[in-house]
């Protein structure tokens, strides 16, 4: 299945919030490596800094983040978290996002992609394999590093293509959406009562 990956930016702050608080506290604390609080989860994306980082998301149709990629570009190597919501694992959104940041970690011209992960977080522990990343685990956690190729032609006009292919599949999804409200403020008996009924 083909699953449009799309590059957010700092607009999408909001979307990014909703999604890691509809993470329960076992999967926040597999993504962060601890359980953290809404107030916690507000504070980590205000402090996501779109002009070095990268945010990759998958949308669906009523345009809720499904799941997230954060890169962050380190020195010779990028940083990778990811997280997708439990209803919607197992449907490859988790390997795409991944090969996602892998594109943009090779055009930033850094030599390797990192993770770090809980050796019990099973779901990026099979990503990682699957992805032949070498994986490194101590004391409960692991380390997981894919060498990276040089950037070319082909993995410039990859990631220029997978952006173009995300935001056709977003507009469309965002007019569905938009059709869908009107319609329902349209059809008799679906509209909300006004105030004071």
């Amino acid at each position: 299945m083909h699953v449009p990956i799309g590059e957010l930016s700092r607009a999408e702050r909001s979307a990014l919030k909703q999604h890691f608080r509809a993470l329960g506290s076992h999967d926040r604390r597999l993504r962060f490596g601890a359980p953290l609080s809404d107030h916690a989860v507000r504070a980590y994306v205000e402090r996501i800094d779109f002009e070095h980082h990268a945010v990759f998301g998958v949308f669906d149709e009523g345009l809720e983040l499904l799941g997230v990629a954060h890169v962050a570009r380190g020195d010779g190597h990028a940083e990778l978290g990811v997280s997708v919501l439990e209803a919607h694992r197992g449907r490859g959104i988790g390997g795409a996002l991944l090969a996602r940041a892998h594109i943009r970690a090779r055009n930033w011209g850094v030599k390797a992609l990192f993770m770090h992960c809980l050796i019990e977080n099973a779901a990026m522990m099979r990503l990682a394999r699957r992805q032949n990343m070498e994986l490194v685990a101590q004391a409960g956690e692991a380390d997981a590093w894919l060498s990276l190729s040089p950037a070319d032609a082909a993995s410039h006009f990859g990631e220029v293509f997978a952006q173009r292919v995300a935001l056709f599949d977003y507009t469309l999804k965002s007019q569905v959406a938009t059709a869908r409200r009107l319609a329902a403020a349209l059809t008799p008996g679906t509209a909300s009562p006004g105030p004071g009924k």
